[in-house]
């Protein structure tokens, strides 16, 4: 089974540790015979109603398990990992949802009104009804960021991969087939749809980011040459630390 959560809004401005490490670090506290699928970062509206610590961005950690008695522990390991790592001045939350839980629909619909305009920590807990929503902190504002990870993550239609089967280890120029290897789904974004073929290239810049398509990873490129492709996204400021 497959269960989805989110944190949000547990840094503050100038801080080492932002939201989207603080969830991929999750990792290393989950129970042994449960596995993180993957990470993915939710973009949030940007908006000067909203008070947010650089890009409004929250964060989704997948994990899989083989049956609904690790999600207690997972919760608990989830919560123990916010009050120890969050900062002072931010406004934690978290969301656990079960795959399948009847909320889920209700929820996606929440997610993506997030994107779009400005809600508030009531509409959150309407959207989740009996499901795991806790705020930690300050206001507790991010339980609403928390609510919309799980609900665009659940959708299958939403967000970047920030940990995904190591992503960080493989080369700025990676074979299309060690990428299809890995479950990771090369897909060319020209005008002309040309296929990437297992043995061509792709340049990813130093900044290998899949998207959530379909409830599968996909990597969107755009031609760069003969037999090379070129991913798409970058980092904002290169002299800032990858998340």
């Amino acid at each position: 089974m497959r269960v989805y959560i989110g944190f949000d809004d547990t840094d503050v401005l100038g801080s080492d540790i932002g939201t989207g490490k603080l969830a991929r670090r999750y990792e290393q506290l989950i129970p042994a015979s449960c596995n993180v699928w993957g990470v993915v970062r939710q973009q949030l509206l940007v908006d000067p109603a909203i008070p947010y610590t650089s890009h409004n961005s929250s964060a989704c950690v997948i994990v899989d398990c083989s049956n609904a008695s690790y999600v207690e522990a997972l919760k608990t390991a989830a919560i123990a990992h916010i009050e120890a790592m969050s900062l002072p001045g931010s406004d934690p939350g978290l969301c656990v949802v079960i795959e399948g839980d009847p909320v889920l629909p209700t929820l996606v619909s929440f997610g993506f009104l997030c994107t779009a305009k400005v809600v508030s920590q009531h509409d959150a807990m309407q959207a989740v009804g009996s499901a795991h929503l806790s705020g930690h902190g300050g206001t507790n504002d991010g339980i609403i960021g928390a609510a919309a990870a799980v609900g665009l993550t659940a959708s299958g239609w939403s967000g970047r991969f920030i940990e995904y089967s190591d992503l960080r280890a493989f080369p700025d120029r990676v074979a299309v087939s060690d990428l299809m290897q890995k479950g990771i789904r090369v897909v060319s974004l020209d005008r002309d749809a040309g296929c990437p073929r297992p043995e061509d290239r792709v340049d990813t810049k130093g900044w290998l980011r899949p998207r959530l398509w379909g409830h599968v990873v996909v990597l969107p490129v755009k031609p760069a040459g003969v037999g090379l492709w070129e991913s798409l996204g970058e980092k904002r400021n290169p002299n800032k630390k990858k998340i």
